[in-house]
């Protein structure tokens, strides 16, 4: 099994196949426009601007799970990341990506991933560990995305090559993208 074997909802209701992305670098990623790590949108717009003309996609799925900061419709939503970050890539319909209502794709990253822990130079990982340990007392030892802007980077044949919690600086998964390319 690998992301090729997913389907997920665009933001207009109609069905998406992750086969279509075949031979493409993925950064899949769950947002939410009310968050600490927002303004990572325009680091995320400067990566794809670098990369997607050499074969990279980000597939961004709102998720309104942690702490209710995506609130809003689907199109509110991409409303606003166009408009105040300008983002380019593909925005998806809003997600669940834990618990019973978790789309198959998120299942199954979380699943085959492990949580190696927040980064520790970023300012806020104290703050994130307490406020995820409130509703995951072990959530050291468990693959759930653990808050916004979890980013799973996936190669071209459609394996998970690396998991970033929201802490890691995008330039770190820059410097892996440029190995993949």
């Amino acid at each position: 099994m690998n992301v090729y074997d997913f389907k997920v909802k665009a933001q207009d209701g109609s069905e998406v196949s992750l086969s279509d992305y075949k031979g493409k670098v993925l950064l899949i990623v769950n947002t939410a426009t009310g968050c600490g790590f927002t303004p990572q949108y325009s680091d995320l717009q400067d990566l794809y601007e670098e990369f997607n003309e050499k074969g990279f996609e980000i597939l961004d799925f709102p998720c309104n799970q942690f702490a209710e900061q995506a609130p809003g419709s689907d199109e509110e939503i991409h409303t606003f990341c166009t408009g105040r970050f300008g983002i380019t890539f593909p925005q998806f319909s809003k997600i669940d990506v834990n618990g019973e209502n978790a789309i198959p794709l998120y299942k199954w990253l979380t699943e085959n991933t492990e949580f190696k822990g927040f980064d520790k130079l970023n300012p806020l990982s104290l703050v994130l560990s307490q406020a995820v340990k409130k509703y995951d007392k072990d959530y050291k030892s468990n693959g759930s995305v653990k808050w916004n802007f979890t980013k799973f980077l996936i190669d071209k044949e459609g394996n998970i090559a690396e998991r970033y919690e929201p802490t890691t600086a995008v330039k770190k998964i820059k410097e892996k993208l440029e190995e993949m390319i």
